[in-house]
């Protein structure tokens, strides 16, 4: 059936006609602009005056705990070193992983007036050095220890090429008594010190995973992170004895805005893990710092459910996921053994990242949620879509615009303030928003749109414990056909045909061949990597296509 707006919620007369999704704006509730007209550095400063100096801001991987006096006087002193050598509003990449030394760089860089570019260390050379291209990055802010741990001796070597690189642990040694004085000066009379852009103007420097070539950077405003931050303070109820445990990358927005500047800005500890890989000392820690809210995607969910025993999640409220579906097994899993609920939100780079998020008393699973304070949403018709249609979305959230390699610092704003995601989507009579699929994760066979989110959902349905991913190609007959790629060595199509027909699902959404492979390819924030999915299965089927030699009589 046709998804139709309330028009009571629409702000519309109770006795005009219901409209139609498409076409239609919905709205989220009112928005105090005012609250985002600072910079993120001063909405840090604000934050030490409101909860105190003294108040406990991070805890690092290592157990070392930042208080927001900490905090500023570091930012204050290493801001001051960094600063020789560039110009206000240039770029300074920051190569760390999440911790205390990514958080402070980053409010480092910010509090003189230049923009930090986060940099996606698992993305290789060539991507690493697009993204400085395409924000002008000489610069790069990085740790030996983490070059060291992280074995990325190559991958500096490369960056040396052509980029000066800074080491923290250098700064800190050879720190000057100007840098010491800015600090102390900082801690007293900050207004002194610190820059004061507009805030309109670039706050950092995000970049897409560049699975369709070069990167692009995302041009995120100083408005643009703090509005994402009181659109949470508005919308998700956060108690002062709140722990937020991070384990998401610092580069990707989710990790930044959500692990960082949300509960700094709230005045909640920002508890700091380097990777989101290590599930069983996450679990832990999460135990030993009685974490009450936990950042993270449904792959990693999954993962921490397994390596937890009895009590270690036991301290978690709610656990916010993003990035993918969260599967039912997942949510259950967890309700069931930790009484634990996932609250799921969307989210993207370009809108810094929440558009639309579940409330912990307001949670409709299947969906991301309702639009966030000062959001609007509109569905565009796609061919072949009858339940649904394209998102656009505008807010005080929404990015500046992209910035590619080929040119440089050339914004490409959206137009009118509206962007396109990508995404299609239904919204209920509530406002509540459901992913179908990105608009490139359709197949289209014999004039029908198939989801490929579909395929893979049957897939994790029957195959729970494993990892799925759908691709589509060519088809002379269909137009294109679906391949299921899966890392269940047992995965029978015949299973599938059966369990689809069993729900009422299209035979258009049974993959047309399953190919069995070692491991489903992932990007560094967790999400599955669909430019390598789609190249793996080409190659694969290609190879399956070629002629086999007959042999000679």
């Amino acid at each position: 059936e046709d998804h139709m707006v309330d028009t009571t919620a629409a702000g519309m007369a109770p006795d005009e006609t219901r409209l139609p999704e498409i076409g239609h704006v919905f709205s989220g509730p009112d928005f105090n602009l005012a609250r985002i007209r600072k910079s993120v550095f001063a909405a840090l400063l604000d934050s030490k005056r409101r909860y105190g100096g003294k108040k406990l801001a991070t805890i690092d991987a290592d157990g070392r705990e930042l208080t927001y006096g900490d905090l500023t006087k570091a930012a204050f002193a290493l801001g001051h070193a960094l600063k020789a050598g560039t110009e206000s509003g240039e770029a300074v990449g920051v190569l760390l992983p999440t911790g205390a030394g990514a958080i402070i760089s980053f409010y480092a860089i910010s509090a003189y007036g230049r923009v930090p570019a986060m940099l996606n260390f698992t993305a290789g050379e060539r991507a690493l050095k697009a993204a400085c291209r395409a924000c002008k990055a000489k610069r790069i802010v990085t740790a030996r220890r983490f070059i060291e741990l992280g074995e990325l001796q190559e991958l500096e070597a490369a960056l040396k090429e052509d980029h000066e690189l800074i080491y923290l642990e250098d700064v800190r040694e050879n720190l000057s008594t100007m840098d010491k004085v800015a600090a102390a000066v900082g801690l007293v009379a900050p207004f002194l010190v610190h820059a004061h852009p507009d805030p309109d103007s670039p706050a950092v420097y995000l970049f897409t995973s560049g699975t369709e070539g070069d990167p692009k950077g995302v041009v995120l405003s100083h408005a643009n992170l703090l509005a994402n931050v009181e659109q949470v303070r508005d919308h998700i109820e956060i108690y002062p004895t709140d722990k937020v445990f991070n384990p998401l990358p610092t580069f990707h927005c989710f990790g930044l805005t959500g692990g960082v500047l949300v509960p700094l800005g709230l005045g909640v500890p920002a508890i700091c893990h380097p990777t989101p890989l290590q599930a069983k000392t996450i679990v832990k820690r999460i135990a030993e710092t009685q974490a009450t809210i936990l950042f993270a995607t449904d792959t990693f969910m999954n993962q921490y459910a397994r390596a937890a025993d009895g009590e270690d999640l036991s301290s978690l409220r709610m656990a916010v996921c993003g990035a993918e579906r969260v599967k039912d097994e997942t949510r259950s899993s967890l309700r069931r053994r930790f009484n634990l609920e996932i609250v799921e939100g969307y989210g993207l780079t370009e809108a810094a990242p929440v558009f639309s998020v579940n409330q912990p008393n307001n949670n409709r699973p299947g969906t991301v949620g309702q639009i966030m304070p000062g959001c609007q949403a509109k569905l565009v018709s796609v061919p072949g879509i009858d339940n649904g249609g394209q998102l656009h979305i505008k807010g005080p959230n929404i990015m500046k615009g992209y910035i590619r390699p080929d040119a440089p610092l050339v914004l490409e704003a959206p137009e009118d303030g509206w962007h396109d995601t990508g995404d299609i989507v239904s919204i209920d009579e509530d406002g509540f928003i459901s992913i179908r699929g990105r608009v490139k994760r359709f197949a289209k066979m014999g004039g029908e749109m198939v989801s490929l989110a579909v395929v893979e959902n049957c897939a994790t349905s029957l195959w729970p414990d494993n990892m799925h991913a759908a691709a589509a190609i060519p088809d002379k007959r269909k137009g294109e056909q679906i391949i299921l790629l899966t890392d269940y060595d047992k995965a029978d199509r015949a299973d599938l045909v059966a369990f689809a027909r069993n729900h009422g699902i299209s035979d258009l959404a049974i993959p047309r061949k399953i190919i069995r492979v070692d491991s489903i390819p992932v990007l560094g924030t967790g999400k599955t990597d669909y430019g390598t999915v789609q190249k793996t299965v080409e190659t694969m089927m290609a190879e399956d296509a070629k002629p086999v030699a007959q042999p000679a009589e």
